[in-house]
Order: C-alpha cells, then sequence, then structure tokens
C-alpha cells in the first residue's frame, strides 16, 4: 500500500500482479540461463565421451582380428557398445531437455519484453 497525502492507497490489481511476474522473472530467468549452460557442458561432455567409446570399440576390434593369440573381446566391445547406447540415450534425454529450457527462455524474454512494453508509456513522437 502507498501513502498518498496522509491516505493509504493500495496498488491497481494490474500493478500488483504485473509487479510480481516480473519479480518471479528476474528469479527464474539467472537459474534457467545457468541450467542450459550446464546442459550445454554435459552434451559435449557426453559427444566427447561417445567418440572416445567408438575409438575403443574400433581398436578392440582390430585388435581383435590381428591377434594370434585366441583372446575374446568380443564381451568387452559389446559393453562398450552398451555403454555407447546408453550414452547416447542420455545425450537425448539432455537434448530434450535443453530445447525446453531454450523455449521456457524464449518466453520469459517475450513475456519480459511484453510487459515493459505495457508499462512503458507510448512515444508521442517529436514536437513541432
Amino acid at each position: 500500500m502507498a501513502e498518498n497525502d496522509g491516505i493509504l492507497v493500495s496498488p491497481a490489481p494490474g500493478e500488483t500482479r504485473d509487479a510480481l511476474a516480473d519479480g518471479m522473472m528476474r528469479l527464474l530467468r539467472p537459474a534457467v540461463e545457468e541450467l542450459d549452460e550446464r546442459v550445454r557442458g554435459v552434451r559435449q561432455s557426453q559427444l566427447e565421451l561417445r567418440e572416445q567409446i567408438d575409438g575403443l570399440c574400433g581398436e578392440l576390434k582390430k585388435i581383435n582380428e590381428e591377434q594370434q593369440v585366441p583372446v575374446d573381446l568380443e564381451p568387452y566391445v559389446k559393453k562398450l557398445m552398451n555403454a555407447r547406447r546408453r550414452v547416447m540415450v542420455v545425450n537425448n534425454i539432455l537434448q530434450n531437455a535443453q530445447e525446453r529450457l531454450g523455449r521456457l527462455h524464449q518466453s520469459v524474454s517475450r513475456e519480459t519484453a511484453r510487459r515493459k512494453a505495457l508499462l512503458e508509456p507510448p512515444n508521442a513522437g517529436p514536437v513541432m
């Protein structure tokens, strides 16, 4: 409530709602941006891990083919391929989460811009 000439005046319901929404957006924006950045980092790590697993699988297959001693590396190759599959599943989940975060961030930005436009008085143009 604001005081106007000694009289307490409550703000208009729309002003309170707008102030609350603006405060929530200011509060959530840094968290969303930080989470988005961390998801990007994890996705990059997942891609690097998948590349390393692919390289290791290729090396193990090559060693298995060239090896004179009959050591069965196939179970290890299967384990690596299973790990690769799980990494890809996690990567897909992260990608979907990052896309949702991106859409949320866009929505917050649009809503912030819309509210700022509503709060700012329109320019009357040049005075002649």
